[in-house]
C-alpha cells in the first residue's frame, strides 16, 4: 500500500498504517497543512474552501475527516458533494473562495483516494505553493481555532447545473444546433460522478444519452483509466444502440475519450486534437499540450496558421505555459481539455459540448472526422518501481545513450528520432516509471516501448 506525497496532492490506498497510506490521520493532517497556508495567503476575517469528491468508496469518509479538520481551524467550507473535477475548479471563482478541495484519486483504482488542491483561481497549485504545504505537514506547526471562532459548513448541491450553464453560454457552444443533430450518445462514466453531470449536460442539449456504468456508487465495473483495453462494453453498446458515438470520462470528469459509431476508439490523443481543430478554426492563436502527447495537435495548430508548443507533464505546468503564451486551447494527450474561455483545468464537460458543436455544424460522423487527422498511434507502458532502483541514474544513462539524437530533459528525457519518439519519466502519482511513445504505426509504438523496456530493464538490473 502507498502514500504519495508530492505538489500535485496527497495521494494513497485506503486502510493500514499511518504515513503510509492515506489513513484518517493522514487526511487530517495535510488538510491541516492546507488550511494554514490558506490563511497565509491573505489576512482576513473569514476564509472559505470548496471541498467536493468523486463517488469513491471511502470519499464520504474521506471529505469529512476533510472538512471537519478545516472547521476546527475557523475555515468556512462550501460543501458540493458528489461533484467533478472541473466543477470545484469552477465553483472555487465563482464563489471567490480561497481555495478547494477536490477528493479523487483520478483513474486510479477504488482503493485510492486522493486530496487535489486548489488555489484561490480555482486551479492547481504551482510547485512552490505544494512543497509549502508539505513543509508545514512535516513540522506539524498548526494552530486550531478556539471555540468561538470555528468554521461553518454549508451544502451547495447546485454547482453540477451552474457550471453546464457556464458551458451552455459559452459562445463556440452552438446548442441549437446540437438539438436539431438529434444525437443519440453512449455514456460510461465507471459508476462515478460523471454518472451525474454528463446526462444533466447532454439532456441540456437535446441529445439523448444512453447510461452504462453510470450509477455513482463507486464500484468501478473496470479499470477507470478510459483506455481501449477498458472499453469493450461500450463499444459494443454503441453499435447495439446505433448510437451516434460513445465516449467515456474517468472517475473524476477531466479526461474524456470517444468510440465512433462503429465501435472504435476515436483515440484518446485525439480528443483535444479535434476539440481545439474547431476551436482554431473561429478563434486561431497558439495551443499546448505536454510532451507525452501526440504531435497531430502540433499538425492541426499549424495547419490552421497557428504556434503549437509543449511543456513538462502536469496539469500545472500545461496551464503555466498556455498563459505563457496566451494560449486559445490547450490539454493533455490523455484526453484532457482546457478552454481558457471557461476555466484553466481540463474538463471534460467542456469538451464534450465543443466535440457535439463540431459535430453538428460539420454534419459529419465521428468516423469521418477522425479520418481527417494525421494518424499516429502511441504506445502507454509502465515498469514498476521498487525502492532500491535509481530513476534518475537511468534516465542519465538513456539520455547519454542517445546523445545524437534530438534530446529534451524538460520533464525525465524524451528523445526525439525523425519518425517517432520516446519519452521516460517517473510517474508524479504512482511508483512507477511511464513508457511513452508514438510512432506512424500501432505495431511500431509497441516495439519501441518494448525495446525500450528491455533496455531500461537491462540498466536497472531487473
Amino acid at each position: 500500500m502507498t502514500l504519495i506525497k508530492s505538489i500535485s496532492g496527497i495521494r494513497g490506498t485506503i486502510g493500514g498504517n499511518q504515513g503510509d497510506n492515506l489513513t484518517p490521520i493522514d487526511a487530517v493532517k495535510y488538510a491541516a497543512a492546507y488550511g494554514t497556508w490558506i490563511k497565509q495567503q491573505r489576512n482576513k476575517e473569514n476564509y472559505r474552501v470548496v471541498v467536493g469528491r468523486d463517488a469513491r468508496i471511502s470519499g464520504h469518509m474521506v471529505q469529512q475527516l476533510v472538512m471537519q479538520t478545516l472547521v476546527g481551524m475557523g475555515i468556512h467550507v462550501i460543501d458540493l458533494g458528489l461533484s467533478t473535477t472541473p466543477t470545484v475548479e469552477v465553483a472555487v471563482a465563482l464563489e471567490h473562495a480561497d481555495g478547494g478541495i477536490i477528493l479523487t484519486a483520478s483513474h486510479n483504482p477504488k482503493q485510492w483516494n486522493a486530496l487535489k488542491l486548489l488555489n484561490n483561481k480555482g486551479e492547481f497549485l504551482n510547485s512552490e505553493a505544494g512543497q509549502q504545504i508539505l513543509d508545514i505537514a512535516e513540522k506539524g506547526e498548526i494552530t486550531f481555532a478556539e471555540v468561538d471562532d470555528l468554521g461553518e459548513i454549508s451544502i451547495n448541491d447546485a454547482y453540477i447545473d451552474l457550471h453546464i450553464d457556464e458551458i451552455l453560454d459559452l459562445p463556440l457552444v452552438n446548442a441549437d444546433a446540437i438539438r436539431k443533430a438529434k444525437f443519440k450518445v453512449v455514456v460510461d462514466a465507471v459508476n462515478s460522478t460523471g454518472g451525474i453531470a454528463v446526462p444533466l449536460l447532454l439532456e441540456a442539449l437535446g441529445v439523448h444519452p444512453v447510461k452504462l456504468y453510470c450509477e455513482p456508487n463507486g464500484e468501478f465495473p473496470h479499470n477507470p483509466e478510459p483506455l481501449k483495453e477498458h472499453l469493450g462494453d461500450l463499444m459494443k453498446l454503441v453499435v447495439k444502440e446505433r448510437a451516434d458515438f460513445g465516449l467515456v470520462v474517468d472517475p473524476d470528469v477531466d479526461r474524456l475519450a470517444f468510440v465512433d459509431e462503429k465501435g472504435e476508439m476515436f483515440g484518446e490523443e485525439y480528443t483535444l486534437v479535434a476539440v481545439a481543430d474547431y476551436v482554431l478554426q473561429h478563434t486561431p492563436g497558439t495551443t499546448v499540450s505536454n510532451m507525452s502527447s501526440s504531435r497531430a495537435l502540433r499538425d492541426v495548430t499549424n495547419r490552421h496558421g497557428g504556434t503549437y508548443t509543449a511543456s513538462a507533464v502536469g496539469e500545472v505546468n500545461v496551464v503555466q505555459q498556455m498563459k505563457d503564451t496566451n494560449a486559445i486551447i490547450g490539454g493533455e494527450g490523455n484526453g484532457g481539455i482546457i478552454y481558457p474561455e471557461l476555466h484553466y483545468g481540463r474538463d471534460s464537460l467542456v469538451g464534450i459540448a465543443l466535440f457535439l458543436t463540431y459535430l453538428a455544424e460539420r454534419k459529419i460522423t465521428v468516423s469521418e472526422l477522425r479520418k481527417e487527422y494525421p494518424s499516429y498511434y502511441m504506445s502507454k507502458k509502465k515498469i514498476a518501481l521498487t525502492p532500491q532502483i535509481d530513476v534518475d541514474a537511468i534516465l542519465k544513462a538513456m539520455e547519454a545513450k542517445y546523445a545524437s539524437e534530438e534530446i529534451n530533459t524538460l520533464d525525465g528525457v524524451k528523445i526525439d528520432f525523425e519518425k517517432n519518439w520516446v519519452h521516460l519519466r517517473k510517474s508524479n502519482t504512482e511508483p512507477i516509471i511511464r513508457i511513452y511513445t508514438e510512432a506512424l504505426t500501432q505495431n511500431e509504438a509497441d516495439l519501441l516501448a518494448d525495446r525500450f523496456i528491455n533496455e531500461i530493464k537491462s540498466i536497472a538490473n531487473l
